[in-house]
């Protein structure tokens, strides 16, 4: 899907082959028993993999604006019967269908470059701020900015500075930023 008025691809393909769900979570800090939200969820590969993670005791909630998105979530949920994962329309921009202070940790992944592009960073950061718990984990996970590999074009790619320099001023803190693969980093901040 373009955006009509600024022209960046908003939607796009699966990064499920060259970005591992295990090592996300892992340095994102999801555990057992979290309620984790996947902003911006794409195919769900994401919160398939965290809701083995946070096991019957936690939820995990998979957004995305676009329903053939979700549709695939549900279909995969459904065929491996998982009971702990709710996939819902809604836009992330708008109105994330969820109470305030419910979340343990928030991962939003190839998503935010886009909203950067945009400039629609506020209303998205003050919505994943209002749903994240005091001192819960939003995890912004990126492509580097490099030339030569996937992900989206280079001019709308943002540095680990740009990431922390779009959320520290919505009461975000930055505990740090690691490599989670051959083309990904992950910033770690947590809710002030």
């Amino acid at each position: 899907m373009v955006d009509k008025k600024h022209g960046h691809v908003h939607h796009s393909r699966s990064s499920r082959d060259i970005l591992s769900a295990d090592k996300v979570l892992s340095e994102a800090g999801l555990k057992s028993g979290d309620s984790f939200l996947d902003a911006g969820c794409g195919d769900g590969f994401i919160s398939l993999a965290a809701s083995s993670v946070v096991g019957d005791e936690g939820k995990v909630y998979a957004v995305d604006v676009y329903p053939e998105s979700i549709d695939m979530v549900k279909k995969e949920v459904q065929e491996k019967g998982i009971k702990n994962l709710e996939a819902t329309v809604a836009d992330i921009m708008d109105k994330i269908p969820l109470d305030n202070d419910s979340i343990d940790l928030c991962v939003m992944a190839n998503v935010l470059h886009g909203f950067v592009a945009n400039d629609e960073v506020e209303p998205v950061i003050n919505e994943i701020r209002r749903v994240v718990k005091p001192e819960g984990v939003f995890a912004v996970v990126e492509f580097k900015k490099m030339e030569g590999i996937p992900g989206p074009p280079f001019k709308v790619r943002i540095s680990p500075g740009d990431v922390e320099e779009a959320i520290t001023s919505y009461g975000f803190e930055v505990m740090g930023t690691v490599e989670v693969g051959d083309y990904h980093y992950l910033v770690k901040a947590v809710k002030k």
